[in-house]
């Protein structure tokens, strides 16, 4: 065996060329092409050739000491008979295997976060990952089975279906994050087909638990008690929820609106693609009432944000529009909702298109070939139907409703 401790700190920091340096006694420091640096034990076994990694030699990691130190574990492990290599594998497949699903849960959202949209995307994650799925969290990802899956899905399953279905995916996508970085082996527990599929009961075709829906013929008396709450108590997040009423748009596109997207003089709203869930950028037409709403707004502007929070960088919280209206007494319907009661609307008491209905929601309703020819947004039609519904549901507006159902003809 050669002679060992060839090298010194001073030489390591100073070398900068690529190739490999022995240190003698079969370690070596490898620099790349690419300028990486890595420690790495050469040796001879059952007459082939074979090289273990111990660890990258960047400044800040693997000093030489402790370079030196795993060189010398690797020659013991050979004198006692052992491959270093496979001696590695094992100690990595062990620590592997003790990792929890909590610890996993954090370094898959580490992972996919950065390719979200937005933030409220991954604190739904991590809230449904940490929150509900609590009991999974210090469990051995290796050792959970389907009974532990079931336990945490069914308080849930069939109160909130939404909730439970979103949460099955979530703990599928996690465990399949485990399998495939050799965490775990086997069957995907969270799997739907073929395994939960005959465990839990079928949800009912749309059943969306959470997206509880006020009747359409019910909205110009709850304008009416939006409208005073905005002049008692709860002037912004009234004007919040009445805008997303008015624009049958989601709560996060609605409170993230800031105010250069808005142009008042052609009465239009146009949201990004990055915060509109197809990823699209999608032109909202604005009735008359939602324009005095911004306007009302522009008087006491803070900030960017149409809505803005307590501080002049954050918009509203998204609960704010929910809160209000349990304060209202409105304990069973969401603010998600009021796009049903506008979609029933449009479908049972109007004769607008269906495509145009589904627009209005930014809802994509054609396959790529059909989406290639049809380049336009229906903007002019989406116009009238925006203003049907604002004088459908403006307070005591019932005599105007069957003459904008017939005006929808126009279209």
């Amino acid at each position: 065996m050669r002679a060992i401790n060839r090298l010194t700190t001073k030489q390591i920091e100073a070398v900068k060329e690529p190739g490999r340096y022995s240190d003698g006694g079969n370690l070596y420091l490898v620099i790349t092409r690419f300028g990486t640096r890595q420690w790495i034990f050469r040796y001879r076994w059952q007459g082939r050739e074979k090289e273990v990694g111990l660890g990258s030699a960047a400044t800040g990691r693997v000093s030489l000491a402790g370079a030196r130190k795993a060189a010398q574990s690797a020659r013991d492990a050979m004198a006692a008979g052992n491959d270093p290599q496979i001696l590695k594998n094992e100690a990595k497949r062990s620590t592997n295997m003790r990792r929890t699903f909590g610890q996993v849960v954090d370094e898959y959202l580490a992972t996919m976060e950065k390719g979200w949209k937005n933030k409220k995307h991954g604190k739904q994650w991590r809230y449904s990952l940490e929150k509900l799925a609590a009991p999974l969290a210090s469990k051995p990802v290796h050792t959970i089975e389907v009974t532990d899956v079931l336990s945490v899905l069914r308080p849930h399953w069939e109160r909130v279906p939404e909730t439970g279905r979103r949460l099955r995916g979530r703990i599928e996508s996690v465990l399949s994050f485990a399998t495939s970085h050799k965490y775990r082996v086997g069957e995907n527990p969270a799997r739907w087909k073929d395994n939960l599929k005959g465990l839990l009961p079928k949800h009912k075709r749309g059943s969306r638990g959470h997206h509880a829906a006020l009747p359409y013929d019910k909205m110009p008396e709850f304008m009416t008690e939006l409208r005073k709450r905005q002049v008692d108590n709860d002037t912004l997040a009234g004007y919040a929820l009445e805008l997303t009423i008015l624009t049958a748009l989601r709560t996060s596109e609605v409170l993230q609106g800031k105010y250069p997207e808005f142009d008042l003089s052609k009465s239009l709203w146009t949201v990004p693609a990055e915060r509109m869930k197809m990823g699209e950028e999608h032109r909202v037409p604005l009735s008359p009432r939602s324009v005095e709403i911004i306007r009302k707004l522009m008087q006491t502007r803070w900030g960017d944000y149409l809505f803005p929070g307590n501080e002049i960088n954050k918009h509203l919280s998204d609960m704010s529009m929910l809160m209000l209206l349990r304060r209202m007494g409105y304990k069973n319907i969401t603010v998600h909702g009021f796009r049903s009661t506008f979609r029933d609307w449009a479908g049972e008491t109007t004769s607008f298109p269906f495509e145009v209905c589904e627009r209005a929601l930014a809802h994509k309703t054609e396959d790529e070939t059909q989406r290639a020819y049809a380049r336009g947004d229906l903007l002019a039609k989406r116009t009238k139907l925006m203003n049907a519904w604002a004088n459908f549901i403006e307070p005591k507006a019932g005599s105007n409703v069957i003459a904008l159902a017939q005006g929808a003809k126009q279209c």
